[in-house]
């Protein structure tokens, strides 16, 4: 899973970015300090597949990880090439989800490139210059169909879609916000548009109001509510307080987290929004050469769950041998027990992988 994090100059984006890959990108308080995009990986926190490692004792532990890229600030005017333009725009088209970090905190100290803190705001200046994009290119394509639709009437049906589409971008709004069905979506799949694009909005908060319920912030509570109307999501997240949890020892970080008042760092509440965001699972293989977490798309089918390994599982695949972690749980985590018990299932092709699932592949090329 690759996640784009971006946003106005000086909103925080770069400093969050540190915090949470430990890549080091440069962070210096004036705008386009991130020319080319900044990538980092970072492991997939899974207390499931730390059990598992804990009890095989592996050669190796392999978790998912997601790639976040750090894309440089954009300014009114990006789609026409103002800022650095169209190499911002081409940045995202790469990225499966966009993580748009908006500040919601005053602080004299800080510039801010449009000389105020509005939020909503913020995001209608990203989401217009996103829009511009978008238009040009379904422009490009409603001509392309319309001439193609001389000799293929069957056309008919895409143009309807993509006309939709354009409407909704010239009148102001995004494309995620418009309700099609699956297979007017198939018509986009080569159709990148930028606004189609699941958002995560990381609405930067202050360090005092850190394990707030942030009643009194009127910057988040505009900022949430814009994101609920466009369903997309919402996260809270302080950049320079992730700052500190990123140099704290592992041992120190749970003491810290807890005198703040919150359960888990913001990376960790990123992801898990993240994958809920995307419609994403993980799945367990384990033994003693390795555990490992594998990621795929709820519903997701065991051939297919097989094939995120290797092909020949997939093209092979006989049956899955699976328990669910919770429920090996209830055996002391020993596999052999609850073999012992018939709860180790053997599932066909049919099967729908569940969050959790631990699982051996059987197949046969």
């Amino acid at each position: 899973m690759k996640l784009g994090l971006v946003g106005l100059p000086n909103v925080g984006k770069s400093t969050l970015f540190n915090a949470i890959t430990n890549a080091g990108a440069e962070c210096a308080n004036y705008p386009f300090c991130t020319i080319e995009p900044n990538v980092g990986i970072v492991a997939v926190p899974d207390a499931r597949l730390d059990k598992l490692a804990e009890i095989h004792k592996p050669d190796k532990k392999t978790p998912a990880v997601i790639e976040f890229v750090d894309i440089a600030g954009l300014v009114k005017g990006a789609a026409q090439g103002e800022g650095l333009g169209n190499k911002f725009l081409s940045h995202i088209r790469e990225v499966d989800a966009v993580v748009h970090v908006v500040r919601c905190f005053e602080d004299s100290n800080i510039i801010h490139v449009e000389g105020r803190i509005d939020p909503i705001s913020d995001v209608e200046i990203i989401n217009m210059e996103l829009i511009l994009s978008d238009l040009e290119l379904l422009d490009r394509r409603i001509d392309r169909v319309t001439k193609a639709m001389k000799g293929d009437k069957t056309l008919a049906a895409e143009l309807d879609v993509l006309n939709r589409i354009h409407a909704t971008l010239a009148d102001g709004k995004t494309a995620r916000t418009m309700e099609l069905t699956d297979d007017e979506r198939a018509y986009l799949t080569d159709v990148p548009l930028l606004t189609m694009k699941p958002v995560i909005y990381a609405a930067n908060i202050s360090e005092d109001e850190v394990g707030s319920d942030l009643s009194d912030n009127e910057h988040f509570a505009k900022l949430k509510a814009y994101a609920e109307e466009e369903h997309s999501g919402i996260l809270p997240i302080c950049a320079s307080i992730e700052s500190e949890i990123a140099q704290l020892p592992a041992e120190d970080k749970e003491a810290f987290l807890e005198d703040l008042g919150i359960a888990e760092s913001g990376l960790d509440r990123l992801i898990k929004e993240s994958y809920s965001l995307l419609g994403l699972i993980s799945f367990l293989t384990s033994g003693s050469d390795e555990c490992r977490a594998w990621t795929i798309v709820n519903g997701t089918k065991a051939p297919q769950a097989a094939g995120k390994i290797h092909t020949d599982f997939e093209r092979g695949f006989i049956r899955a041998e699976v328990i669910n972690f919770d429920e090996l749980a209830k055996f002391d985590y020993s596999m052999t027990a609850a073999k012992a018990k018939g709860m180790v299932r053997s599932e066909g092709k049919e099967y729908v992988m569940r969050d959790g699932d631990i699982v051996l592949f059987r197949f046969n090329v």
